[in-house]
């Protein structure tokens, strides 16, 4: 009787252990990334055995990080947000404008940061007042606000060398303690308010809830409008900062700067756990989602394996993340397929 009752309650616990654990939030992207750094280490140890790889990572990373967590955002609520590349090339416009003609680069950080709420502010008004789909307003803005940035800078470059050393320069984009970026502190500070945000104040909830069911959110008392501008304004100000990070780490200006971040923001959200469909999002998984796509091409490349398997490899991994994040999130999906599987062999 008793080793009967034993083996049910281990049974039970155990149980209990794997449903906590298939709960953990971006618990499926954090164990891909694992098993990508080990693959790489396996066959890539002279690069992948040393740290100074890793801290590269630490700076490359921060401005997608910054721009897919404000995108998670706009995810989560349903929205699309396809302008923040320009809203890089403007914000790093203004940014460099004030510092290089006013002699004022703090000047310029606020310039950067309102210029990254104005595109916020346009994108939010046109998607939640005048109703037109956010993926063909964030399209158009994304057109208009990188025109603007290559006519006001000429499609000129602009250097900043001049910056280097800075208290400017030291803030956002130095070294703590003389080894630690402080680009990855700030992305990771703002992740984790972020994730305040999204799970344990009102405003997250309201996002999810609009993501869930918009008409919904409306008779239960959520102001749509407020909150969309709102949304859209946070995801500006994180691209005007994120355009911040990416000119100061790279003490230049260019008026192209942000063109390659679209499909690898994008794909950090996605990859990391975040639907498309609105309504659930995941913070932790866009944080390790992020890195997972800043370190493949360097990782890939490392291995030895030739440059052009890089784009299908990503492939790859992108759709395998998502699959495991799905069947982790809804167990009863790999029965189907099992099921599906064992039909076609008999």
């Amino acid at each position: 009787m008793s080793t009967h009752l034993s083996t049910n309650g281990t049974g039970r616990a155990r149980g209990l252990g794997l449903h906590r654990l298939g709960h953990v939030e971006g618990l499926p992207i954090i164990l891909v990334c694992i098993l990508l750094v080990l693959f790489f280490v396996i066959f890539a140890p002279r690069v992948f055995l040393h740290w100074p790889i890793y801290f590269s990572f630490l700076t490359t990373v921060p401005p997608m990080m910054v721009l897919a967590t404000g995108l998670t955002l706009v995810v989560a609520a349903g929205e699309i947000d396809l302008s923040f590349p320009s809203t890089l090339a403007f914000s790093g416009f203004l940014f460099s404008i004030c510092t290089t003609s006013l002699g004022s680069p703090w000047l310029g950080v606020l310039a950067a940061l309102a210029g990254g709420a104005l595109v916020g502010v346009v994108n939010g008004l046109l998607v939640a007042l005048v109703g037109v789909p956010s993926i063909i307003v964030t399209i158009g803005t994304q057109f208009f606000w990188a025109g603007t940035a290559s006519i006001l800078s000429g499609g000129q470059s602009d250097a900043l060398q001049q910056l280097d050393g800075t208290a400017v320069y030291e803030i956002f984009a130095g070294d703590l303690f003389g080894f630690l970026p402080m680009q990855f502190l700030w992305a990771a500070a703002i992740a984790v308010v972020t994730w305040f945000i999204l799970n344990r104040h009102r405003f997250g909830e309201h996002v999810l809830f609009i993501g869930d069911n918009r008409q919904v959110a409306r008779v239960a008392g959520i102001n749509v409008v407020r909150e969309t501008i709102k949304l859209f304004t946070i995801m500006g100000l994180l691209g005007g900062f994120a355009a911040l990070l990416l000119t100061l780490e790279n003490l230049n200006y260019f008026s192209t700067q942000g063109q390659g971040y679209l499909l690898p923001a994008l794909a950090g959200v996605f990859i990391g756990g975040t639907s498309v469909f609105g309504g659930t999002a995941t913070i932790v998984g866009t944080f390790f989602g992020t890195f997972i796509i800043g370190m493949l091409e360097a990782g890939i490349v490392a291995t030895g394996i030739a440059g052009f398997w890089v784009q299908a490899i990503e492939g790859v991994i992108f759709v395998a993340a998502v699959t495991l994040h799905l069947i982790v999130e809804s167990p009863s999906k790999l029965k189907t397929l099992g099921s599906f599987v064992g039909l076609h062999r008999g």
